[in-house]
């Protein structure tokens, strides 16, 4: 996406029940506004380095490397693997018996006077000597014949730490700016307002003693300021990306810009408007080259209905649960097709339970995948169910037992196995008699230890969760009781 010049503007909400991804996509999409230069090529210099060199000269090359790391002794198997080395290799097609050439130069180029190294064939000028590990060192003596092979290396080293910093100061140039809507969020974080600005300075020694003055200035917002850079450089898109955007009073947020966003609007465009913000005055219309990402939470019936105006300016992509991306956990080895008994499907067990939401509580009560993505074993499947999916499902049926308990297909079920349990009859049960069928552990025991949080999450509305199921106790403590959710 580095030339879009000529894309159309794109305004687009993704909407869906909570756990459905809608804010992945929008780091996805960030992504693409996002520049990463390639890097500079450090082979194609390292090349150029090497190119003339001798193997001799290769081979200080690579001491002066390592000694400017602090590194003086260098056996031969490390010569060899060093990139200096390979890359020599490399450049004279050369693939065996690279040992052999690295122990020919060190030893042909030793002292005569070498305690340690025996060969015939010395060169007369030594620049290597061998110590009684093995390990091979430049000699002091030699490093008045390497002043020009330094400057090289410091010159390519200094051009991979100019090549570095680029990388990091210009890779990941963003071309996107991200917020995400709350209640209090106004016109005057999104496009422009006035706001306090200290001046002056504090005494350090002084904490009471002040220079400083407060006054008030029009400050620019998140999207004037992406407007800003985005009409500067009008060969690349940039993107607005709004989280949870219906959190928020969004006319009043956009002001006077709800109009200017509309594509055949914006700057350029054949209708382009200009209008002049509320509090400076300044003459603005939105560039082209800026979309605009939001994201909508269609199930949380307490934040602010879009204004119909603002849909009719962008298009909204349903994003349901997709629960074809769940695994299945457990024994997966040792489940066979005549009985899947040491294993979850938690495709099917999210299929199952969203089907009965749908019928009960309809589709916006839903349940993503997102709720199960990180789940890999029982336990952890466990306490998905018991601090988030039921409180959530008990919230939405406002705590009604007789739906919950069909959700969970708890129906005709002993009481040791549902899910959910109806305080009621508990009470009236009692459920202390150790001989009964449907003894499901000493649940006042249980309750009595549940802190706050879960004390009160399982008594909303007269339904409590099973004790086993929070304690991961019981029959819990199986595949199969998770396996009747399926269907």
């Amino acid at each position: 996406m580095s030339d879009m010049s000529t894309h159309e503007p794109t305004n687009i909400i993704y909407t869906g029940v909570a756990g459905t991804g809608k804010t992945y996509r929008l780091l996805q999409i960030a992504k693409q506004y996002t520049d990463c230069l390639p890097e500079t090529d450090n082979e194609a210099l390292l090349g150029q380095l090497l190119q003339s060199l001798s193997w001799r000269e290769v081979v200080c090359l690579i001491f002066l490397d390592l000694q400017s790391k602090k590194q003086d002794l260098v056996k031969v198997p490390e010569l060899v693997n060093h990139i200096f080395f390979a890359t020599k290799a490399l450049q004279n097609d050369r693939e065996k018996n690279l040992s052999n050439t690295a122990w020919s130069v060190l030893q042909m180029h030793s002292p005569t006077t070498s305690d340690t190294v025996s060969y015939k064939n010395r060169a007369s000028q030594a620049y290597f000597d061998k110590d009684n590990s093995g390990a091979w060192y430049l000699l002091p003596e030699s490093m008045v014949l390497l002043t020009e092979l330094s400057q090289q290396l410091a010159e390519f080293q200094q051009a991979q730490h100019d090549n570095q910093s680029n990388q990091n100061q210009n890779s990941g140039q963003q071309r996107f700016s991200m917020v995400s809507f709350h209640q209090a969020y106004g016109y005057e974080e999104f496009v422009e307002g006035i706001r306090p600005v200290m001046s002056g300075s504090i005494h350090a020694n002084n904490s009471h003693s002040s220079n400083t003055q407060m006054s008030y200035a029009v400050q620019d917002g998140a999207f004037l300021k992406l407007c800003q850079r985005a009409a500067r450089d009008p060969q690349h898109r940039y993107a607005m990306l709004i989280d949870e955007i219906n959190r928020a009073n969004v006319s009043r947020v956009f002001g006077e810009l709800l109009s200017l966003i509309e594509p055949d609007k914006r700057a350029g465009k054949p209708n382009a408007m200009t209008i002049h913000l509320a509090y400076s005055g300044r003459a603005f219309s939105v560039p082209a080259n800026v979309d605009i990402y939001a994201t909508m939470n269609t199930q949380d019936h307490s934040l602010a209905p879009l204004d119909m105006a603002l849909r009719r300016r962008f298009r909204f992509i349903d994003c349901p649960p997709q629960p074809e991306l769940l695994p299945i956990i457990g024994d997966i080895a040792s489940a066979t097709d005549r009985a899947q008994a040491d294993t979850v499907d938690l495709s099917k067990l999210l299929t199952g339970l969203n089907m009965r939401i749908t019928q009960t509580l309809g589709a916006e009560a839903q349940l993503g995948h997102a709720f199960l993505f990180s789940v890999d074993d029982l336990a952890q499947l466990q306490t998905v169910l018991v601090e988030q999916i039921i409180p959530q499902l008990a919230q939405a049926a406002g705590g009604q037992v007789v739906i919950l308990q069909y959700i969970f297909r708890d129906e005709q079920q002993p009481l040791s196995t549902q899910f959910i349990h109806d305080s009621q009859t508990v009470i009236n049960n009692d459920l202390y008699d150790p001989m009964s069928k449907n003894h499901a552990t000493t649940q006042h025991q249980m309750f009595a230890e549940q802190g706050a949080f879960l004390g009160q999450s399982m008594n909303v509305g007269g339904y409590m969760m099973n004790p086993d199921l929070i304690a991961k106790t019981g029959e819990f403590g199986k595949p199969a009781i998770y396996q009747r959710l399926y269907e």
